[in-house]
């Protein structure tokens, strides 16, 4: 059996997955085997509709798919914001059709929410290998200035056509190896978790996402290049990570400390030049910025960790909340922090606990470690070769705010990462200090 072939048996909502060169024509076929008898309406904006949505449109019709109109949106500044999501909805409401979302992860995910709460299944077609979202449960859209995810069903039949995909822009197929990339450190991060008790492992859904990433992420010039073999590794390996998604009913198997500063840059508002960045883009620098985090802890020696000084530092929750206050006022999001410090927040006999599990485990722990993280400079080099960010400045981002980020994305999510065991071990300042002081990988000169 195939590593598709598992996840698709372990997947609760996805029931058919095809991955070929040429294979847009089986569109028919595949919306015929999972909504037998049912109306279909195409989903797309203006450039997939150019690009695939009208062929998609025409090949149903040859097939004798009754269809509604093609739901085309025109606004060029389009992205995965909940306005779009009402005008879907709004749409879908005057009919029962299946949408056939025809785009990559805007399309995607405006389409899977507006399925979802117009009560009905959808397929989709993808048209670049931008993102691990097609096969995920849940929506991530922007509402009410901040990025959320919204519980949602995934796809029930997902279509990729690899002639399609290799001729999509550089950058979203750049982006889509950073979002794969991120894997690695994600990986890193629920080893940690596990190690400590917090979040066990769950074997079915690392096995899904990590057991071919290597290979995935293999062939980085093949990928630059639009060779369809590593282009078909690549989209396979997204799709992977969101079957993992939709087995656990979480983004743990691939959400880390990375997704967390793209998570805080989108709640941040920050733009480069006034334009949004790409999701990949901002997880390739967050992938690096977490990669050379790792590298320190790997250098440091837990075997000596003074526990009972670290439980001495460790604040009240009272003192934790009221950093959180302040660290984030004047924000969109003025309580999200205290809120998601608090909800993972230990007493000091907890972390007194955790702490030396960690120390008397650490030999093993390292060992797991090492054989998880890409070195710093190969994962450069890598995310570089296929065109992703590997600077801040590269996002228009000055190194004082990438240093600061290491600090604040620990307090929008309530998920032990990377960032968790610095804070947790006193550590945290001292690593910053390697990485932005003199001589450090983005030293910051006075």
């Amino acid at each position: 059996m195939s590593r598709v072939e598992k996840a698709l048996a372990a997947a609760s909502e996805t029931r058919a997955l095809r991955i070929g060169n040429g294979i847009l024509n089986q569109v028919p076929e595949l919306f015929k085997e999972q909504f037998t008898g049912k109306k279909a309406v195409v989903i797309a904006d203006q450039t997939t509709f150019r690009v695939a949505g009208q062929t998609v449109y025409e090949e149903l019709k040859a097939a004798g798919v009754e269809q509604e109109n093609p739901f085309v949106f025109n606004d060029p500044e389009l992205y995965a914001e909940y306005a779009f999501v009402d005008q879907l909805i709004a749409a879908l409401q005057v009919h029962d059709a299946i949408p056939v979302a025809v785009g990559s992860g805007t399309i995607n995910d405006l389409t899977k929410l507006a399925s979802h709460l117009t009560g009905r299944p959808y397929m989709c077609v993808a048209t670049a290998a931008s993102m691990d979202g097609y096969t995920a449960f849940g929506a991530s859209i922007t509402a009410d200035g901040a990025k959320q995810t919204f519980n949602c069903p995934a796809p029930q039949a997902c279509l990729a056509d690899v002639d399609i995909i290799c001729k999509a822009p550089a950058e979203m197929t750049a982006s889509g190896y950073a979002d794969l990339f991120a894997k690695i450190t994600a990986g890193a991060d629920w080893i940690l978790a596990d190690c400590i008790g917090v979040e066990p492992i769950d074997q079915q859904a690392w096995s899904i996402v990590q057991d071919g990433l290597a290979d995935a992420l293999s062939d980085p010039q093949g990928v630059a290049d639009g060779n369809p073999e590593a282009i078909s590794k690549l989209i396979e390996g997204l799709m992977l990570g969101g079957f993992a998604m939709q087995w656990s009913k979480s983004s743990r198997p691939a959400s880390g400390a990375e997704h967390q500063f793209s998570h805080l840059w989108n709640m941040e508002h920050f733009l480069n030049n006034g334009e949004h960045i790409s999701h990949g883009f901002q997880v390739s620098l967050g992938t690096l910025a977490v990669t050379a985090l790792f590298e320190q802890i790997l250098k440091t020696p837990f075997n000596e960790l003074d526990i009972d000084a670290c439980c001495k530092a460790w604040p009240t929750s009272g003192e934790l909340e009221t950093e959180a206050l302040q660290m984030f006022a004047g924000t969109d999001f003025p309580t999200i922090g205290a809120q998601e410090a608090l909800a993972k927040y230990i007493s000091r006999e907890e972390l007194a606990h955790q702490l030396k599990q960690f120390k008397d485990n650490w030999p093993e722990i390292h060992e797991r470690l090492k054989n998880q993280i890409v070195p710093y400079e190969e994962a450069k080099r890598r995310l570089k070769l296929v065109g992703a960010p590997t600077e801040p400045e590269d996002i228009g981002m000055d190194r004082p705010r990438l240093r600061e980020t290491f600090i604040r994305a620990q307090f929008i999510r309530r998920r032990y990462t990377v960032l968790d065991l610095a804070v947790r071990t006193g550590y945290l300042e001292k690593w910053l200090n390697g990485l932005f002081g003199k001589n450090g990988i983005w030293e910051i000169k006075n």
